[in-house]
């Protein structure tokens, strides 16, 4: 299986620095009560996507959010995610300014969810975001490596993350894919799967 850096990055070294130093930023400067510039300072990152911040504190989880769509740039959609991660996952506490010198952030970069047929998703390329009469579930691209499940399971586990029954993949239930360029700084940007 490929690991996201063995894939053709669409993201340089530099702009992975830049997106992951805003990150920190925007969750250090929400603690200190204080505005960042947001605009995008290359037209790469000016684009629309979607995008989710996942934090760890001593190799755990602290928070995970985020969004599928693209509805903001690259730029403000890292800076509003790391926000909502530290702040707004209602697993956690917020973030306090103690732990934020410590916490280690995961980026993915989303392209823009596509219909897909169950048959031509691919594990470990596709995450998959299934709707069905009003409720909507996603899971990235990283999950069903993570957990060793094939096609079908992961079909299943994110009609059950949408409060579907696990079959609605069968019954109607729309099925979109995306990609997802995923890094971060955990152990020297060698990203291991998770939700």
């Amino acid at each position: 299986m490929q690991s996201p850096d063995d894939r053709r990055s669409e993201f340089s070294a530099e702009e992975r620095t830049q997106l992951l130093r805003l990150a920190h930023e925007s969750i250090l400067s929400a603690l200190e009560a204080r505005e960042i510039p947001l605009d995008p300072p290359t037209p790469h990152l000016a684009e629309l996507r979607g995008a989710f911040t996942t934090l760890y504190l001593h190799d755990r989880l602290r928070g995970c959010v985020g969004y599928v769509l693209p509805i903001s740039s690259v730029y403000r959609a890292v800076a509003d995610t790391a926000r909502a991660a530290a702040f707004e996952d209602n697993r956690f506490y917020p973030v306090s300014l103690a732990e934020a010198s410590d916490l280690k952030i995961e980026l993915s970069i989303l392209s823009p969810p596509q219909p897909i047929k169950p048959e031509d998703i691919e594990i470990g390329r596709h995450g998959l975001l299934i709707s069905m009469h009003g409720y909507r579930g996603l899971l990235l691209p990283q999950v069903p490596i993570e957990h060793h499940w094939d096609r079908e399971t992961f079909l299943d586990q994110t009609c059950r993350k949408a409060g579907l029954s696990p079959d609605a993949w069968r019954k109607g239930a729309l099925i979109e894919g995306f990609t997802a360029e995923v890094f971060g700084e955990k152990s020297l940007d060698q990203v291991s799967p998770r939700a």
